[in-house]
């Protein structure tokens, strides 16, 4: 089987690669940026380039059995400040990944869309994948509007779309020093001996996902052959504070905590129903969030010198 990830240079892209290798596939990546240097890419075919070159799109596309589409070029906390851009290299280009497709003639395709913001505020939880859609972050918005262009060319039978919408992943090799991702960020300030800062009163609520627990499922609905939508979470909810309470415990040392104004883009509670993955293939995720959180911190306290220098 050969396989197409694009964005796998990135902090869920990464692991999945790793995965699919595992399995025997031949695996290309299509990312912008350069290879990091915590994968061993022997192996794998890595091509440069993002979602605005048709060219570039055919060439890595072609030969390839399934596409694995992750990447993104922005971050709810960001979206909103250029939504222009955000329609543009995100919404377009998977437009252009999709022609592509056509051209080439691949019609299997995984797309990582976002179980924390396309619901909203859900009126109603657990949040089932049949609720409704309502995003208040750009960053939603165009996620929930790829996910209706895959099913309106899945209805012309051009396209076998697979749709996950993972709630917050976390765990080793995610930014530490980046805008999205609480705990990895938490994390990062808790080994370097900085204060957390928090938007609002840290009652917010998230579903968490440990990095591997979400390939599984990835990996598991591809081999069964799934299609549709499916949330992929924890089942569960924690607010920040009681995240940080699970950071102190893990790394043993208090945490210094402020608090600023809340954002009107954060959803204020958000926790998922994963019964329909358990259903359709028999996934459940197995590791809590303390067991989680302790293989990460484990991975940045081995990888010490490199995060320090974030």
């Amino acid at each position: 089987m050969r396989a197409l990830v694009v964005g796998g240079n990135g902090f869920i892209g990464s692991t999945l690669v790793l995965r699919l290798l595992s399995e025997g596939y031949r695996v290309r990546v299509l990312d912008r940026g350069t290879p990091r240097s915590d994968v061993d890419w022997g192996g794998i075919e890595y091509q440069r380039g993002d979602l605005t070159d048709p060219v570039t799109l055919d060439h890595a596309v072609a030969d390839t059995d399934i596409v694995f589409h992750l990447a993104s070029t922005t971050v709810p906390g960001t979206s909103n400040l250029d939504p222009h851009s955000d329609v543009t290299s995100n919404l377009l280009g998977t437009l252009n990944l999709l022609a592509s497709m056509r051209r080439v003639g691949v019609r299997r395709l995984v797309f990582l869309s976002s179980g924390g913001t396309v619901y909203g505020n859900a009126v109603a939880s657990p949040v089932s994948e049949d609720a409704p859609l309502n995003p208040i972050s750009s960053y939603g918005v165009v996620k929930v509007a790829i996910e209706k262009y895959l099913n309106m060319y899945a209805s012309l039978g051009e396209i076998s779309p697979l749709i996950i919408r993972p709630a917050n992943p976390y765990g080793p090799r995610q930014s530490v020093s980046g805008q999205q991702g609480a705990i990895a960020v938490f994390l990062g300030k808790a080994l370097r001996g900085e204060p957390i800062e928090i938007w609002g009163d840290g009652t917010v609520v998230r579903d968490y996902v440990y990095v591997d627990d979400l390939v599984d499922m990835v990996a598991m609905a591809v081999s069964a052959g799934a299609t549709g939508t499916f949330n992929a979470g924890s089942g569960s909810g924690y607010s920040l504070r009681a995240v940080c309470d699970a950071i102190q415990k893990v790394c043993g040392a208090p945490l210094r905590i402020s608090y600023r104004e809340a954002r009107k883009f954060d959803v204020r509670s958000i926790v998922l129903d994963i019964t329909a993955a358990g259903k359709a293939f028999g996934w459940s995720p197995g590791t809590g969030l303390e067991e989680g959180l302790r293989r990460t911190w484990r991975n940045l306290v081995d990888t010490r010198p490199q995060i320090l220098e974030q």
